[in-house]
């Protein structure tokens, strides 16, 4: 791993008493505005309902206060499809430079390779450097740019298209 990641830290599934925390995360990533076109986290029925429950992550210190978090969405109803998914990592602001969204995409990769899952992909920000890198580091590789896909804030955003695609799913 290219990041420290404290003993104290541990990944764990998420609950839905993690409800509280995992959009009070996903909040402050948002509210930053490099991480999603999305300006506002859902509710919890909302966020629950759109993500596989299987896969859902969160990363939790020595108090099991959780500090991170990672989970996918399906990307198409399609029978072809079933082997794609969509993830979102977040981390808390006081929590980054640990190796906690790391520790979540390893795990991650771990959970949707037993599952059979092929394709992780995601789209990010071109701005967002640390994801990028983060994403790369973690086995992902850019597969194209979407130029001026939607607008941000007032202003057109491009966006990253990232995949991983797993090397023992065949």
């Amino acid at each position: 791993m290219d990041e420290l990641l404290t003993a104290e830290t541990t990944v764990r599934p998420m609950r839905p008493r993690d409800a509280g925390r995992v959009l009070a995360i996903y909040q402050a990533g948002l509210d930053e505005g490099e991480a999603s076109f999305e300006t506002t986290a859902p509710t919890w029925a909302a966020f629950d309902a759109a993500r596989l429950p299987e896969h859902r992550f969160v990363a939790v210190d020595g108090g099991d206060t959780v500090v991170g978090w990672v989970a996918v969405s399906p990307t198409s109803a399609r029978a072809v499809y079933a082997g794609v998914v969509e993830h979102s990592v977040y981390v808390d602001p006081g929590a980054r430079g640990r190796g906690v969204a790391r520790i979540l995409l390893d795990t991650l990769v771990v959970s949707t390779e037993a599952a059979g899952i092929w394709t992780i992909q995601s789209g990010v920000f071109p701005e967002n450097a640390a994801s990028l890198g983060l994403h790369q580091r973690a086995g992902f590789r850019v597969i194209g740019v979407r130029e001026r896909v939607g607008r941000h804030r007032g202003r057109w955003r491009d966006v990253v298209l990232i995949e991983r695609r797993s090397p023992v799913i065949t």
